[in-house]
């Protein structure tokens, strides 16, 4: 059964972080509930054991962010963080796991992850990214970032040096040429900016830099701002 946890709104100008915490362990849960509660800027509205309690509850709520254990049972979190992120785009997940093989944090960033943190990571941290978050802004650890990059790298390898055989599904579409302005918003996310912070830096409406953002994903065949954001990384070191 989904267990809940409802605390009072804090009393500030700005409504208060809503966050779901999924993790199978409960001492855990508890731990990270009892810090939360502590800023009177976050507010922890439910709690889930495993995965499919985190779809479902995510779903229910509809909160701001979603701190995401990756070993869980009955659905593990990456495939709860692909479904949260399909169905509720504006819900942030924040992965708060002891997993950091290239592999899971690659597939994790895949999933919509729009931040990664161990479980060994300063409380400061922790609620500097959750706030982070809430401003639109991703987060990766110069570590994680690394491993993400790695893995783009050895993909990219593995494509040049296999051969097409006929039973691998199609590679994906070349990326599109992006322009000068898209190029610019690019650079502006890869550096962490929210929305509304590109549009000041470039004097764009931030529904502008939304229809830039949603084509340079369509440009760049790209899932989040995450991705694009390592895309851009990328696209610099080859340089």
């Amino acid at each position: 059964m989904i267990s809940r946890i409802v605390t009072s709104p804090a009393e500030a100008a700005q409504p208060a972080i809503r966050i779901v915490i999924a993790d199978d362990q409960a001492l855990v849960r508890r731990g990270a509930a009892l810090l939360l509660s502590m800023e009177s800027d976050m507010e922890v509205v439910g709690q889930a054991c495993n995965g499919v309690e985190a779809v479902e509850l995510t779903q229910l709520l509809r909160p701001d962010v979603v701190l995401m254990d990756l070993h869980m049972p009955l659905k593990g979190g990456v495939l709860a963080t692909r479904e949260i992120t399909r169905a509720l785009p504006q819900t942030q997940v924040l992965v708060l796991t002891t997993l950091d093989d290239d592999e899971t944090v690659f597939e994790a960033v895949r999933a919509g992850a729009q931040a990664y943190l161990l479980k060994d990571a300063a409380e400061k941290e922790l609620l500097e990214t959750i706030r982070a978050l809430k401003r639109g802004e991703s987060r990766l650890t110069p570590q994680i970032a690394r491993k993400v990059m790695d893995q783009f790298r050895r993909l990219a390898q593995s494509a040049q040096s296999e051969p097409l055989r006929a039973d691998f599904a199609a590679a994906p579409p070349a990326a599109d040429a992006l322009n000068e302005k898209e190029e610019k918003v690019l650079e502006l996310i890869a550096e962490g900016m929210s929305n509304r912070q590109i549009g000041s830096a470039l004097f764009l409406a931030e529904g502008t830099v939304k229809n830039y953002v949603s084509r340079i994903m369509d440009k760049l065949h790209a899932s989040t701002r995450t991705e694009l954001a390592m895309l851009s990384q990328r696209q610099r070191q080859a340089e």
